[in-house]
């Protein structure tokens, strides 16, 4: 019997991600296909052919559920193709190849990131990643998609430069600078708050956006609900109950960092929606710990909890309490165009990370 391999480990997941929350599986398991290329055929026992920052256990995909209340949940898909061999460079040039074959098959809009895509061009991308995509599925609707560049890809200290020349010449900088006057800690641009994420819809609708993501390395509560507060609607006395609730009662994350993302639009001069993400996994044992806490936010948010149950028995079968990660992030999202919850799921191809309790018992640590 053939082993199994990283595309059938993942499609598998997928598709009964998919009847959880009642969206057919047909077109997200073709583009899924086609995001992983050939590395899709690599057998699920070998070790990743590269360290993909996507999820901790370098699989190049990670699933998400998104609830709203005006709209049945959403799957979602990050993820990064893989060069053969993976390098940056060579990574980000068939992460392209994909995104450009769906431009020309769904036809996309890429002019506002044709209208950018020079400043993020190099041939020695630096960071993490140079270029991530994601596929968006909605119930009854055809599959949107987003880039994501890395506006530290020619290093962190030209990231606001580069961030400054994308956003005006998309008409944005007005809100670019209203976001860094509330969202960025004084003298810790570049350093405990950076530019990590450059995002655009690829469509043209009225709710097309540009998104960009401060990661805040030890930050208080205080901070986040200070950047949240430029954002016209955002109800800031909810994003420090998500914070406690999510967190467990912490006012300061010194572990894994937090993020906050802004929504740009054409015509406003501030941001118009706000997100925080919170990297859960960080802040309990295991993910039994994680459960609880998620599901208190579904909850306190009115939202099932049964389709979390679902979502999570579709990418695993393992018990919560025998690791911690495959809820690696909860995030809430404030203001336009969609507030809700978003839980995140790793697909844990090629390892489960062990519960941070067995990993004291063994080292007398965390």
């Amino acid at each position: 019997m053939d082993e199994a391999s990283l595309s059938d480990h993942l499609c598998d997941q997928l598709q009964r991600l998919c009847a959880a929350v009642g969206i057919g599986p047909a077109e997200p398991l073709a583009l899924l296909e086609s995001l992983l290329g050939p590395a899709g055929r690599q057998p699920l026992s070998a070790p990743p052919p590269w360290p993909s920052n996507i999820a901790d256990d370098h699989t190049p995909v990670e699933f998400s559920v998104a609830f709203s209340p005006t709209e049945p949940p959403t799957v979602r898909i990050l993820g990064e193709t893989l060069g053969a061999p993976p390098d940056r460079l060579a990574n980000m040039l068939a992460t392209q190849r994909f995104l450009d074959t769906q431009a020309h098959r769904a036809g996309l809009s890429t002019s506002r990131l044709d209208s950018v895509r020079d400043l993020f061009a190099t041939r020695d991308p630096q960071g993490v990643f140079a270029l991530w995509c994601s596929l968006v599925f909605r119930s009854g609707r055809r599959p949107e998609f987003k880039v994501y560049l890395n506006p530290e890809v020619r290093g962190v200290d030209r990231a606001p430069s580069l961030v400054s020349e994308a956003l005006h010449r998309l008409g944005l900088g007005r809100s670019y600078q209203a976001m860094l006057d509330h969202g960025i800690r004084p003298g810790e641009l570049g350093h405990r708050d950076r530019l990590t994420f450059f995002a655009l819809d690829l469509h043209d609708s009225t709710q097309a956006r540009v998104k960009l993501y401060l990661t805040h390395h030890d930050v208080q509560v205080r901070d986040v609900v200070r950047a949240a507060g430029v954002v016209e609607d955002a109800d800031v006395s909810r994003l420090a109950e998500f914070c406690a609730i999510a967190g467990g009662d912490r006012t300061r994350f010194v572990g894994l960092p937090l993020v906050g993302s802004y929504t740009l639009v054409e015509g406003v001069d501030r941001p118009v929606g706000y997100s925080l993400y919170v990297p859960i996994r960080g802040y309990v044992d295991d993910d039994e710990e994680a459960y609880d806490r998620v599901v208190a936010v579904l909850d306190r948010y009115g939202f099932d909890p049964a389709v979390l149950d679902r979502a999570l028995a579709a990418v695993t079968r393992r018990p919560l309490r025998d690791g911690v990660g495959l809820i690696p992030h909860l995030s809430l999202r404030l203001g336009a165009p969609r507030p809700g919850v978003t839980v995140y799921l790793s697909a844990e191809a090629h390892q489960v990370r062990p519960p941070a309790r067995h990993r004291l018992s063994v080292d007398g640590r965390r």
